[in-house]
Parts: C-alpha cells; sequence; structure tokens
C-alpha cells in the first residue's frame, strides 16, 4: 500500500484550490477528472457486482446507508436525503428490499407516521458477500494508480469537503 505524503498532499490540495480560482482552471479539472474516473471506476465494480446478486444498484446503496448507520436503522426521509432521490422513490426501493427479506419497515417512535426502515440478517450477509466479492477488484483498480493519482483524487476529495492538513 502506497504511502501518502500529508505535505504533499496538502500542496497539491492548495494547488488544485487556487486553479480553481483562475481564469486557467486546468489543474483543478485534472483533479475533479482523476477523482471522477477512480470513484466511477469503484462505484461500477461494485454495482456491477450488486446486479449480479440481483439487487438494483440504488437499492444497494440504501442498504449501505441502513446498515452504515448508527443504529442500523434509518426512515424512510433519512434514506432519500443520502441517496439524493424524491421520498416517493426511496418508499419504492425499501418495498422491493422488503419483498426480497434484506429490510424490515416498522411505524416509528413518537411520530406513528414515520416509517423506519431496518436491515434484515439477510441484507447484512448480500453486503458482505458483495464487499468480499469486490475486494479483489478494487484493490488491483488501486494498485494501478500512481502515488501522484492517489493524491490528486485524496486533494479534490479534501476540498470538496472542507479539509486542509496543517503541514
Amino acid at each position: 500500500m502506497d504511502a501518502i505524503n500529508a505535505k504533499t498532499l496538502e500542496q497539491k490540495r492548495r494547488k488544485a484550490l487556487r486553479s480553481r480560482n483562475t481564469e486557467d482552471k486546468h489543474v483543478y479539472f485534472q483533479g475533479i477528472a482523476q477523482t471522477r474516473y477512480a470513484l466511477r471506476r469503484i462505484f461500477r465494480i461494485v454495482e456491477d457486482k450488486a446486479k449480479e446478486y440481483g439487487i438494483d444498484p440504488l437499492a444497494h446503496q440504501a442498504l449501505i446507508q441502513i446498515y452504515g448507520s448508527e443504529d442500523m436503522g434509518l426512515r424512510v426521509k433519512e434514506i432519500a436525503e443520502r441517496l439524493d432521490i424524491s421520498s416517493a422513490f426511496a418508499s419504492t426501493l425499501i418495498k422491493d428490499l422488503v419483498a426480497k427479506g434484506l429490510a424490515s419497515r416498522t411505524r416509528g417512535g413518537t411520530d406513528g407516521r414515520a416509517t423506519r426502515v431496518a436491515i434484515s440478517k439477510a441484507g447484512i450477509a448480500l453486503l458482505h458477500k458483495i464487499d468480499n466479492d469486490v475486494t479483489l477488484n478494487i484493490d488491483y483498480f488501486g494498485h494501478q494508480l500512481t502515488a501522484a493519482q492517489k493524491e490528486q483524487v485524496l486533494s479534490i476529495l479534501m476540498t470538496y469537503v472542507g479539509i486542509s492538513i496543517d503541514a
């Protein structure tokens, strides 16, 4: 695994940020292009595997959001927000997950109208299978990237989420 130099990473982040604020944004867009390429390749690997297991990639993302939540359960509204889709569409995804036995719905807490969605044991098992099946391909892809490309990706992601390194 490549070690990333924090000072170099911060320098790249600052360079991309400076480029973003100039007339010639080429350096910034180089970083965006590399970042989108890396994320798209990784997401494609995972999405293709989800499809092989008979689950829509967005439904797979919903399961990830549910499983990755603090108590492995979210309201439909929260799932919609995290997937950046309408609540109606999220509800449709959840119905499919429930029908497949990958999640369950319950009326929640103080607001009886709110539907809470929890991941089932089968849903957890499916996420684990997909993750296990894609690990080798994702690791292989990651090893194909140079240290400079990895730094470029990280510098753009840091810029997007507002992180800097005291270097």
